[in-house]
Formats: C-alpha cells, structure tokens, sequence
C-alpha cells in the first residue's frame, strides 16, 4: 500500500502528465519527458524550501538521478561549485573524429544498445580544397574505412548515422536534436551550440559520453551561475556574434571556467535562435560548462519551421502551466555582466586567442601598434558557429551591393554552409549562386578549415612570413587552421568577413569607410540586411544525407577493425593502480598556453583519431619548452634531445612514469579526449599545472591519471625537467575516497639529491577515485557490468 506522501506525489504526477498530450511515436526520441523532469524538480524544490532557480540549475536538477542524494542542503550556496551532480542526460551526439574513441571504448562494455537515443555526424574529416563535389568525393576515398566502420557501429547499436556531407553536428542537433530544457552532451566541446534552443548541452571526452550511453549516472561538479543581461537590442552591422565576442573580451578564456553563463533580459526577445545558438557555440571559449537561454518566441517559430511543432506545443504547456523554461522571480546569479545590445559594435578577435577582442572602430589603429599585417590573405565565412540561414542571407545581402557597384572580392572567399538542409535552402533561394558568381569557392557541409582541414593553395604551410585571415569561426589558435604558426586568425561576424574581402586592408572599416572603385567613384556599404528563417520554409535537399529517422540495433552487423590498420585500433585496458605512491619523473616544463591543439594536434592527425599508437605520435608537439623555449622538444638526464613523444615513448620503454608540469588553463579549448589518452598511452601519471580548462582535467580523470593543481602557483618556479616527483599521501586520499581536504603532498627531489614537499589540491570525488583505483572509467564500467552478469 502506498504511504500518504506517495498517493500525494502519485496524484501530482498523474496531474503533471495530464497537462502534456501524448507524443506522436515519431516524435518520442526529440521531445524531453517534461513530466519526468517536472517531477524530479519538485523534489528539488522540497529539499530546497522552494528557493529560486536559475534555468540552468532548473534544467540540471530535473535530470538528477537521485535528488536526495545529490542536494545535501536547502542552501543553493552550498552546492554551486562544491556538489558533485550525478544526472541522466537525454541525448549523446558525437562527431566523427571523437565518435571512434567513444565508440571503441562502448565495445568494450558489451553492451548491445545504447541507453538513449544517440547519432554520429561524419563533418570533421573532409578536407576544403577546391569546394564541395569534388572535397567530399576525395573525403569519402580517403575515409572510407573509417566511415564504414562508424556506419556498422551505428547500425549495430541503434545509433542514427548522418554520413559525410551531411552537415556539421552542431547545426545538426540544432535542426534536428536540440530542444528547449534538454540535457545533452556532445563529443565536441562547441555542443553548447544547442543551448541557443534552451538546452543544456556540454562538450565532454568520449569517456564521457560512454557513461551516457550505458546509462551510468554521468557526474559533473555543479556549476556556478554567470547571468549575462542583455538589454536594448541589435541593429546596423551589430551582430549576435558580437555578444561573444565583446563577453570573450570582457571575461577571458578563464573567465566562465566553473560556469554556466545564462542569458537573461529584455534584449534576448530581439535575438533569433540561430543567433542564440552562435553566442552558446562561442562559450566554449571562455571556458564556461555550457550556454543557455530561456524560451522564447523565436525558439518556437523555429522549432515551427523545421517540422517540431509538437515539440513546440509541449515546451508552451512546459513553460506556461509550469515555468519549467524561465529563471524563477529571484533567482539568484553568482556574477551578472551587463550588455546593451543597442550600444554593441562589431568586433574582431584574435590572433591567437579568442579573447583579445578589439572593437571594430579601434581595429585599424591597433593593427599599426601591434605590428600586425596590413593585407588581409583570405575570408572563410560559415562553420557550426555562424552558417545559419540568417548569417547568410545578411553576408549574401553585402556581395550583392559589391557586385551592384562592379566590386568583386580581392582575397579567396571561402563560404562553408553548415547543413544539407541550409546548402539547399540557400541554393533554391539562389544564394550559393550570389557567392559562386562573385567570386567565393563553397566548400562541402562540414568543418573544413574551422578545425585545419584546409589544403590552403595560397600560402605555404612553411612560410615564415606572416599572414591574416578573418573568418566567422570560433577558433584561432596558432596553426589551427591551414597548418602554418604564421597564420593570424580573426575571429569576427561573417558581415565583416564578406565586407573585408573587398578591400582586404587592415585599416578598413565597412561601418564608416569607402572603397575607391576604378572609375574614380566611392562606394559604401549599407548595413546588411538578412532574414531569421526562409519565407518559403527550409528546403530538405538532397535525401541521400539524411539517415533513418529512428534506428534498431541490429546485433548481427559485424564491426570489423583490421590488426593491420593504420586508421582503426582496438584498445587494450590501461593498468589499474598499484596501490602505492606515484614516483615520476618531470618530462616537461611547458610555458604559456597550451591547448588541446598544442597537446593533440588536429590537421593532418585527424585521420589517426582511431588509432591510439599512431596518433600518440603527436602527443605534445605545439608545446613550448619552458627552459629552452624551444617547440616539441625535451631532454633525457643525459642532455639527449628528443622530440616529446619520441622522449615519452623512450621511457615509457623504460619503465620511466612521468609527469608534465604546466601553466594556466592547461588543456583549453577542443573536448579532444586523446589530449588525455596519449599521455595515458605513453608511460603519464601526473599532470600538474596552475589551472586546467575543465574538459580537459574530466577526461584525464577519466583516463586513470592523476590531475593536479599547485596550491602555491610560485612553486611553478621550483621544478624543472629532470626533477623526481613523488606524492606522499595519495594512499591516504585513496582511502577516504577523495575526502581528504582536497590537498596532496608532493615530494620534489632534484637531481642533487636536494628534496622538498609542496602542496598540491585535487577535487576528485568518490566516483573518480574508483576511475582511477580500476585504471580508466571505462575497465570501472566494465567491471561493474561483469559483476552484474
């Protein structure tokens, strides 16, 4: 019989799911239980006494897998940036390149399906060269083992394939997947795209996304809350992509790092939903958890416009009948930053960074100061972050009055649409004939040279001279997109983009300035002018690119991996730990940034993303030498140089475990899981550094090794290469499952024979100890499941 509090809730859970109508079958696996998540919320709210939440911490708390057990206290303050949340996600999307690590390491579980509704988008492994026809059959050449073997994975577990030239995840997910108070996570650390429809999505490794798609409680320390209150609204050359780039400036690549930003404000109703998802996409470069706004109108005119009505029509009774959607009246935000979008100019970003923002109006001064190039080499407009119909539209509105005006482009033009769906829709509404006639190459629908697969033809990856581009991306670090350190990225909105190929000077500026034409005449653009959606509705394309709407595993599909391959490998499990203290040598001493770019290098090493020997090869290669400032070289105890990976393959031989110690923000930017794994591969156990970027230390916890922080940043200063490095109380932090106090000692012996212990903190929780106990995540998950069996 049921306790009186049970027939209470029971009847207010049959209450709840009255409100919802019922779910057309084809619909299931895209609209959020709501009901569920309802339900789960109010016992949230119990245990907290009602506070106010923030959306996020709406949307976070209703997928706990046990509110009871993850909030321990009525106070919010108690469990912002301390508790560890165990959720449920809905949803797990991965791109092609980290899609063969995930799903190598789901082989492992034995597993027959997934747990929830997952897909695999093949967009980071074609190269742009000579645009779509031709890039895409080359790709499919290429990559054809790697394809297949995605595909027969896909078939096998249930998993929706969308082949190559089917468009980019994000936008994908945004089309297809996204939806207003899901959870979702991503093999891709720009997933928060989705946010721009409500969601709350989050870029994780593959390890990650395994514990998802066995349906193992996913954790994640709960997020501090960043408001952004947008006030005023856009107008002239301001874009959405200005908000983010001008926040970047303002909060800087470390600024979000511990922190989902949700946007709040009369100024949010002026954006669009493609706009929203282009300043989710972007904060991923300051570091924050995920992006997020609340529901609005335009989310429902584009839910609308790409065949959810029905997921529309639940997200209403979901916001209207129970204020799912929306912040709480007195919500409460850790930070708030303020932008009036009325007072908003463009920006541009970069080089090297994406937060070294510069307002439009003082570029051209500070270009002069800096020493940067006056000649502007090539503009790339498109990519998951700005390829949306209404980027495009207001870029083709500016190459129209150039060409009205007998102006044509002065630099390559590259455009990178970033679906079938938006590459069709643009085509009937003779857009991509607006940009081929004038001059720009249409690259197929996929990352191209946002993530380094560019064949760039016009400059040389050797050339030492220096060169900048400006493109719509998201990111901008040395050498990421054609391959060359001398590349200056400029990250901006693609209006400037189009506008700056007609003059490809430094000292332009398209809001204020004209170009000389040849008859002696000037001309001056007038701000670009687009639309949010199609007036005759999205046109689908061609059906080739679309896969089956809801997939069955089908067991007996054989996923084949040849022992000989240099794309594919299968993996063995890590060793699980001794159970005793760590003694490692220091291997390294990075100074400066360094990116997962720097520590797994994309480009070129993209092919090798499923073969862990092979792309350990490029372990660390970008990485700066502290004490010789030289790049991808380190020293044995003999003076010996060696690149880095050939000196970690050189001990790993040797039964020589070692550490890198590094500075800030260590790991930033991509969700590469191999940035964790190779160091695993090749002999690592500890990586110690000032601060991590939070994608970066999960996975390496993930991988079985030991993240760690210096108490005391100045000790940074006290080790060198060559160093022994030993903990001293990582038996006893073990044994209280991570509940020491947060701090470990580390005995530091030089090469004199002089030793000293610094302080070193952790936040490994109790789960993390058990990853690291087991050797990985995944030999914890499959000991668990043989267990079960």
């Amino acid at each position: 019989m049921l306790s009186a509090c049970s027939r209470v809730n029971l009847k207010r859970t049959l209450a709840t799911h009255a409100k919802f109508p019922s779910v057309p079958s084809e619909f299931k696996s895209k609209v959020p239980p709501y009901s569920k998540l309802l339900d789960n919320l109010g016992q949230v709210k119990k245990i907290t006494n009602d506070a106010p939440l923030t959306l996020a911490e709406k949307i976070l708390y209703s997928h706990l897998c046990d509110p009871q057990e993850s909030i321990v206290s009525s106070n919010l303050q108690d469990i912002r940036g301390l508790q560890y949340l165990k959720l449920n996600p809905d949803r797990v999307a991965m791109q092609d390149a980290s899609a063969q690590m995930a799903l190598l390491q789901f082989m492992t579980t034995g597993l027959s399906q997934t747990a929830v509704p997952a897909s695999i988008h093949c967009d980071h492994l074609i190269v742009g060269k000579k645009g779509e026809a031709e890039d895409l059959v080359t790709a499919m050449s290429t990559n054809k083992e790697v394809f297949d073997f995605l595909q027969s994975c896909g078939e096998k577990y249930g998993i929706q394939f969308w082949g190559p030239g089917s468009g980019i995840i994000h936008q994908i997910v945004l089309e297809n997947f996204s939806a207003p108070g899901l959870m979702m996570l991503g093999t891709d650390s720009h997933t928060p795209n989705a946010g721009g429809l409500g969601a709350i999505a989050i870029g994780v490794g593959g390890a990650d996304a395994v514990d998802a798609l066995t349906g193992t409680p996913w954790e994640l320390k709960a997020p501090k809350i960043l408001g952004v209150k947008l006030t005023g609204h856009l107008s002239g050359w301001a874009s959405p992509k200005d908000v983010i780039t001008k926040l970047a400036g303002v909060l800087t690549v470390r600024g979000g790092t511990g922190y989902i930003i949700e946007y709040f404000g009369e100024g949010v109703s002026s954006l669009s939903c493609t706009g929203m998802a282009t300043i989710c996409n972007m904060g991923a470069e300051i570091g924050a958890t995920t992006s997020t706004f609340p529901y609005q109108e335009a989310h429902r005119l584009y839910l609308q416009a790409t065949g959810r009505s029905v997921l529309a029509d639940q997200a209403d009774i979901a916001l209207n009948e129970f204020g799912f959607l929306r912040a709480d009246e007195g919500a409460q935000y850790d930070k708030v930053v303020e932008i009036n979008l009325s007072e908003l100019e463009p920006h541009v970003n970069g080089p090297f960074t994406p937060d070294l923002s510069t307002p439009i109006s003082e570029f051209g001064e500070r270009t002069l100061k800096e020493d940067w190039p006056q000649k502007i080499s090539a503009g790339l407009i498109g990519s998951c972050t700005n390829s949306s119909y209404q980027d495009m539209t207001r870029a083709a509105d500016l190459v129209r009055q150039a060409s009205q005006a007998g102006l044509k482009p002065r630099i390559p033009f590259f455009v990178t649409p970033g679906s079938e769906q938006i590459r069709a829709t643009l085509e009937r509404d003779g857009l991509i004939k607006t940009f081929t006639d004038n001059g720009a190459t249409v690259l197929a629908n996929a990352c191209g040279p946002c993530i380094g697969q560019w064949d760039r033809q016009d400059v040389p990856k050797t050339s030492k001279e220096t060169n900048s581009i400006f493109s719509s991306f998201n990111r901008n670090f040395r050498a990421r997109n054609d391959g060359n350190r001398n590349t200056m990225n400029f990250l901006t909105s693609p209006e400037i983009v189009t506008a700056m190929i007609y003059s490809s000077n430094a000292q332009f500026n398209p809001v204020t300035d004209s170009i000389k034409l040849d008859n002696g005449k000037t001309f001056k653009f007038n701000p670009p002018v687009g639309q949010d959606l199609p007036r005759a509705g999205f046109e689908q394309g061609r059906t080739e690119f679309y896969p089956a709407a809801d997939p069955k595993p089908q067991p007996d599909v054989k996923v084949e991996v040849s022992p000989e391959s240099d794309r594919l490998q299968l993996l063995e499990p890590f060793k699980p730990w001794n159970g005793k203290e760590l003694k490692t040598n220091v291997l390294l001493k990075v100074e400066g940034k360094c990116t997962t770019d720097h520590i797994s290098a994309a480009g070129v090493w993209l092919k090798y993303k499923g073969h862990l020997e092979n792309i350990s090869y490029n372990t660390l290669i970008g990485a700066q030498n502290k004490e010789t400032g030289e790049v991808n070289k380190a020293y044995d105890a003999d003076g010996s140089a060696y690149d880095i990976p050939g000196l970690m393959m050189k001990w790993k031989d040797q039964g020589k475990p070692w550490t890198v110690v590094a500075e800030h923000n260590y790991g930033e930017g991509s969700a590469r899981e191999h940035a964790a794994l190779s160091p695993r591969f090749l002999g690592g156990e500890i990586i110690l550094v000032k601060s991590f970027a939070r994608i970066h230390e999960t996975n390496l916890k993930k991988q079985g090794m030991l993240p760690l922080t210096f108490a005391n940043e100045q000790d940074y200063d006290k080790i060198s290469s060559g160093d022994i490095l030993e903990t001293v109380n990582l038996v006893d932090m073990v044994a209280k499952k991570g509940d020491n106090g947060g701090e470990l000692d580390v005995k530091v012996t030089k090469p004199s024979g002089e030793s000293f212990i610094i302080k070193a903190k952790h936040n490994m929780s109790k789960d993390q100890i058990e990853f690291f106990k087991a050797g990985s995540a995944i030999n914890y998950i499959g000991n668990i499941s043989r267990n079960q069996q």
